[in-house]
């Protein structure tokens, strides 16, 4: 499992928080880097969240939610949204999206998705959202992690 773990580390990814407003309007959100399109037409991306997570009852049962692909500024935003027991939401700039998922100001690029579908696959569901709506914000420079550390990119 650690050698399964350390390999996993050696794949660059981009970080996003995925978002979204619980039934009861309380929002949800939390730091992911297993995202990854899935298809051009219809437009869907998919990620995935551990079977045991708090958000899990509140993702799987709404209607929308939305993808941030964080920019290298937002560095202490992706650590803030991985970390349980804090006030994830405390003093973060928003606009309302579609089915009220937050969209975070300064992202990289955001995608508001409908929540098509769901599948169990060992400890995470796999979630694929068909995207209704997304913005990016042309020449910003992503939020990279690999190897356990956060980066940003460097053109070759």
């Amino acid at each position: 499992m650690d050698e399964f773990r350390k390999a996993l580390g050696m794949f660059a990814t981009g970080v996003t928080i995925v978002t979204a407003r619980a039934a009861n309007g309380s929002l949800v959100g939390l730091t992911a880097n297993s995202f990854n399109s899935v298809s051009l037409d219809p437009p869907l991306v998919l990620w995935s969240l551990a079977r045991g997570a708090a958000s899990m009852v509140a993702l799987s049962t709404g209607s929308h939610y939305a993808i941030n692909i964080l920019a290298a500024d937002q560095k202490a935003l992706a650590e803030r949204f991985a970390t349980k027991d804090v006030d994830r939401w405390s003093d973060v700039a928003f606009d309302q999206g579609i089915g009220g998922a937050p969209l975070l100001k300064g992202a990289a690029a955001t995608f508001e998705c409908f929540n098509r579908s769901r599948y169990d696959e060992g400890d995470h569901v796999i979630f694929v959202g068909e995207v209704e709506r997304c913005m990016h914000a042309p020449g910003a420079s992503p939020l990279l992690f690999h190897g356990g550390r956060f980066y940003t990119e460097h053109p070759l």
